[in-house]
């Protein structure tokens, strides 16, 4: 098993949907961190040898931002946004879409679960 980033990466997936599995790398940056070393793209993750998981680390720990690091350095910047009370902080603050999306129909991943609100019963006369 490869542990890499301080991610188990899964063995038996190719090697570039494998380093997907660490947060920071994404399908281009995988293939070009395995052109680099000259690993097969269609090589599983059980094969690398110990060379190869090396070269890998050493790569990404020295080229890239991942895991931990980045995911701190991403909430200081929505910390900062929302410290400042920029338009998007008051958006991330309010748990609403930030980027200018509708919000009448959709956002519901953003907003959450409908809240139905029942309509005010009229007064008997």
């Amino acid at each position: 098993m490869a542990r890499i980033a301080g991610i188990d990466l899964p063995k038996n997936k190719r090697g570039v949907i494998g380093l997907t599995y660490i947060y920071g790398i994404g399908p281009s940056r995988s293939a070009k961190i395995l052109d680099e070393i000259g690993v097969d793209h269609n090589k599983k993750v059980s094969e690398w040898t110990d060379d190869e998981q090396n070269a890998i680390r050493t790569i990404i720990n020295n080229s890239f931002k991942v895991e931990g690091v980045l995911r701190s350095e991403t909430q200081l910047n929505i910390k900062r946004l929302v410290d400042i009370n920029s338009f998007r902080g008051v958006r991330h603050r309010s748990g609403l879409p930030v980027r200018g999306q509708r919000t009448k129909t959709n956002a519901r991943t953003r907003k959450g679960r409908r809240k139905t609100i029942a309509n005010k019963k009229m007064a008997a006369k």
